[in-house]
């Protein structure tokens, strides 16, 4: 069996290659270390492409652009895979602001540059794409909410499991990231029920993982983690440090793209996080990094919040558990931040 991989380099990418890799799979990944590009050099991905082609035996890389469309087409031709997940994307709200156009062609055009490739050359293979929570702009924050010592708590009975794929998408603020990645989303869903291919959409909450390169515009927790070993100041935006957010390992989610691989529909929507069991507010991250590390955090709180951020998400996961019953989270909340921890130590060291 063959798989390609977009993104390759990333959190995700990465973490789905050595899973399938592990299962037998070859794996093609595609990646052009555009996070160096978006971000500097702090967040430069080469070590982690290094990594796969030492560690992984079955691993090929094509350093090709999803902006690419003749090439990404003649690569999915020459490759045909059995399934496609879609990791790569310019993932920061601020990032997008200052960069509309290179933000929408990579996420949104890019998309549909990877699906039209996959549906001229392999329409039967599964085809999985890494959408957000992004999507509901910020719809989640007119649900009721009471403020805790540490957090913010969902008091609406309706949202008590977390927010569900029925939730709205529009007459909402999404950051121009979030729109590009919604345009890609419904692109998605369509060639899934227009062409009838195998798609779905992981709208993820905080996807994380010890391979995360954490950089201030990316990459919540890693980046925390890293600036608390570092004794780098860190800056909380908005809601008091109280904000929410449910996170998963990045291992549950290959996991769960292995499920949906093996028996795949067409144009699903799913969120995909930690679910309720796995959140934390920056305070209650900040406190759990400080007990881990034993390092005291140099932060400062400002009163400004990021256009378009949650004050309190988390992941439904009743429809997810409901059509794929295998499925389950195998990580800890703790466990995330013990081997985020250990990954920056290890890289510093």
């Amino acid at each position: 069996m063959t798989l390609l991989v977009t993104g390759s380099a990333g959190l995700i990418g990465s973490e789905v290659c050595t899973f399938f890799a592990l299962r037998d799979w070859d794996i093609h990944g595609v990646d052009n270390n555009q996070r160096a590009v978006f971000f500097g050099p702090e967040a430069d991905t080469l070590w982690n492409r290094n990594r796969l082609e030492r560690e992984l035996p079955s691993y090929t890389h094509h350093d090709i652009d999803i902006r690419d469309r003749e090439g990404m087409l003649a690569l999915l031709r020459d490759v045909k895979p059995d399934a496609v997940v879609h990791a790569a994307a310019q993932p920061s709200h601020d990032w997008a602001a200052r960069e509309p156009f290179s933000d929408f062609d990579v996420n949104a055009v890019g998309t549909i540059n990877v699906l039209e490739a996959t549906r001229l050359a392999v329409p039967e293979a599964a085809f999985v794409y890494l959408s957000t929570n992004k999507v509901y702009g910020d719809g989640p924050n007119d649900i009721k909410v009471d403020e805790l010592e540490t957090r913010w708590n969902i008091t609406d009975p309706e949202y008590a499991n977390g927010i569900p794929e029925t939730f709205r998408v529009d007459h909402c603020l999404h950051s121009l990231f979030g729109a590009s990645k919604l345009a890609a989303d419904v692109m998605v869903q369509e060639y899934g029920r227009y062409f009838g291919m195998l798609t779905c959409c992981l709208r993820g909450g905080c996807l994380t993982g010890p391979t995360h390169g954490g950089v201030e515009l990316h990459g919540f927790l890693s980046y925390l983690v890293k600036c608390n070993l570092t004794k780098t100041p860190y800056t909380i935006n908005g809601y008091k440090g109280k904000q929410v957010r449910d996170n998963i390992h990045s291992r549950d989610v290959a996991a769960f793209i292995e499920q949906f691989i093996k028996a795949p529909r067409s144009g699903e929507v799913y969120n995909l996080g930690g679910g309720k069991d796995n959140t934390c507010s920056i305070l209650e991250a900040i406190a759990l990094v400080e007990s881990l590390t034993g390092v005291p955090m140099d932060y400062t709180l400002s009163d400004t919040a990021r256009v378009g951020d949650h004050i309190c998400y988390y992941s439904d996961l009743r429809k997810i558990r409901e059509h794929y019953p295998d499925w389950v989270l195998s990580t800890d909340l703790k466990s995330i931040f013990s081997e985020i921890a250990t990954s920056w130590q290890a890289r510093s060291a």
